[in-house]
């Protein structure tokens, strides 16, 4: 499994780091998959990866909710990692399985806004998919 931040990416940059990794599906972790960029709304961009023979997934129950976006842009970020792993481990635990499932059978790429993950609710995900399945190698697309 790989995760991919499109911040500082075109569109056709983003194509070709996927391909470049051999991805086969993008799994959107956006709350709400809508981007001011050209292209990263969820249409544009599922229609792209589409044409380029990648797959789109948007799996919305593993996004940051709007007011907790908040929290991390305050610089509240232990407090926005709480409510996000919470988010996790209770009502989107079912979308982070499907998750999982994928990433055991396919090359899958997790996707959102932010470049590095550590900046990212990607990177509470892929953690706890790693305490989940310690066998899901995760490796981010720079």
């Amino acid at each position: 499994m790989f995760t991919v931040g499109y911040q500082q990416l075109s569109v056709e940059q983003l194509l070709r780091k996927l391909h470049e990794n051999g991805i086969e599906t993008v799994v959107d972790v956006r709350d709400v998959p809508f981007s001011r960029r050209p292209g990263f709304s969820k249409g544009a961009l599922a229609s792209a990866l589409g044409k380029a023979g990648i797959a789109y997934v948007h799996e919305r129950e593993l996004g940051n909710p709007p007011e907790n976006r908040e929290r991390f842009r305050r610089g509240e970020i232990e407090e926005g990692r709480a409510v996000m792993l919470e988010r996790l481990t209770s009502g989107s635990s079912v979308a982070l399985e499907r998750l999982m499932e994928r990433a055991r059978n396919e090359r899958v790429a997790v996707l959102c806004l932010e470049a590095l993950d550590r900046n990212c609710h990607r990177q509470l995900i892929v953690d706890e998919v790693r305490r989940r399945d310690p066998a899901i190698v995760v490796k981010s697309i720079w």
